[in-house]
């Protein structure tokens, strides 16, 4: 519940067909109770008087989607950083604009991505913030609704990182701690604050470990990239002599809550290892691809017991933040990867609900459609062409399904989205700023 908004009231979705995403991949034809922002009841539901009724003939319903790794900062930079390998991609244009950020810029850049997540039913989101003014960044998720968790980017070294991205380490890691102070227990009950290094070729061994200290002495998420392009490797073992994850286990990075973005790289060893330590992987298709960093082996993952989310990383190096367009890549990755079937539609699409909850943290709250969770949910059209004739939902939704599919957004049981409209941010508003800011932002960085 956000500050100043009286308690979600009760609500009732008639007649849907839900995809609970729970641990059987269960579909209720029926109704979703909710009340005091949590399901309160599947299947034939006796409303008590006087709770509003949303009609889902012919709709689908589903836990809102998860995406356990975006970049709010970056949405202002869609179309400036195109055909790039990784580390040229970063050097030449997205590390130059973020250290060309303020904090109008951060404002609409967040308030940018947070719009196109919300009205494609991403209900939670990882979010990797830049070094500067995550403050900013957080409180457009609050005023948005989302559930959010999320940190500044650590960076305290590194080559071609412009000098204000990069911090002394005692200063980076006492500002990470101001914000965990501030933000965690917000009221909104929706903040959450991580520990992020970025990753290892811009982070030294004494950040890296405060990180993890301080995240594992919290209890806290604990998130960085690594294993995501070839060129990135190679650097990370000329620079420290071995790979990436070999050096991140070094120095601590384990489970229950440490997580890694792409892991295209990974071979069965470290991927045994990744199991063994309780370290999940974001699994970021588009992005990989569009940098022609590789095709992560999901099933592999799976099938050496690490658990794996969805993730649309960030603007530039996806050019969208559409989770159906994720859910659909992953499943066609699969394929190619390890052979049709190796993924089938309701694996895929846990993906980014009860795993990208699990990987999270948050599996207790988030991530199905099961009484005494958080109403977030998601209704679903399925009544254009596209969709029409689909008997398999599960299969409907990650294949066929589209963002402009999505009809209704409830985050706690408050909506976020209604009959296709943003409630909570006005999106012509935010698509003009945010032009107007890509272009100052673009002088400032010189881009």
């Amino acid at each position: 519940m956000t500050p100043g908004r009286a308690a979600a009231p009760g609500l009732v979705l008639r007649g849907g067909t839900v995809l609970t995403c729970d641990a059987r991949s269960t579909v209720v034809r029926g109704d979703v109770l909710v009340a005091g922002g949590r399901i309160a009841a599947l299947g034939r539901v006796r409303a008590p008087e006087g709770t509003r009724s949303i009609d889902c003939r012919d709709r689908l319903i589903l836990p809102g989607l998860v995406l356990a790794h975006v970049h709010l900062c970056q949405t202002l930079f869609r179309g400036l950083a195109s055909d790039l390998p990784l580390l040229e991609w970063l050097r030449r244009r997205v590390w130059p604009l973020e250290a060309a950020h303020d904090e109008r810029s951060l404002r609409a850049s967040a308030e940018l991505g947070l719009s196109e997540l919300l009205l494609a039913g991403v209900t939670t989101i990882l979010d990797l913030g830049t070094v500067h003014d995550q403050d900013v960044v957080f409180d457009a998720c609050v005023r948005a609704g989302i559930r959010v968790i999320g940190g500044k980017s650590l960076m305290d070294s590194g080559a071609g990182v412009p000098r204000r991205l990069r911090e002394p380490t005692a200063r980076a890691l006492g500002d990470a701690e101001r914000l965990a102070r501030e933000w965690n227990g917000h009221p909104s009950g929706r903040v959450e604050h991580a520990w992020i290094p970025r990753f290892v070729l811009s982070c030294s061994e004494r950040l890296v470990r405060g990180a993890v200290e301080r995240a594992r002495a919290a209890g806290a998420a604990l998130h960085t990239h690594a294993a995501e392009h070839p060129a990135e490797r190679a650097a990370v073992r000329a620079a420290l002599g071995a790979d990436d994850l070999t050096v991140l286990r070094r120095w601590g990075w384990r489970g229950p809550r440490a997580s890694i973005a792409h892991g295209v790289q990974l071979r069965a060893g470290a991927r045994r290892a990744l199991a063994r330590d309780g370290v999940g992987v974001v699994h970021c298709p588009s992005a990989n691809l569009k940098l022609g960093s590789g095709i992560a082996q999901v099933a592999a993952l799976r099938g050496a017991g690490v658990v794996v989310g969805l993730g649309a990383d960030g603007a530039p190096c996806n050019d969208n933040l559409d989770p159906f367009v994720e859910l659909r890549h992953a499943a066609l990755l699969s394929s190619v990867a390890a052979g049709p079937g190796a993924m089938p539609a309701a694996g895929a699409l846990a993906l980014a609900t009860r795993d990208g909850a699990r990987l999270l943290g948050l599996e207790a709250t988030i991530g199905s459609v099961e009484v005494g969770k958080a109403a977030d949910l998601l209704v679903l059209r399925t009544d254009a062409p596209h969709l029409g004739l689909a008997p398999d939902p599960a299969a409907a939704v990650v294949y066929a399904a589209q963002a402009r599919d999505v009809e209704h957004v409830l985050v706690g049981g408050e909506p976020v989205v209604a009959g296709a409209e943003l409630q909570t941010l006005d999106a012509g508003r935010v698509v003009a700023v945010a032009r107007d800011e890509q272009r100052r932002l673009r002088r400032r960085a010189e881009v």
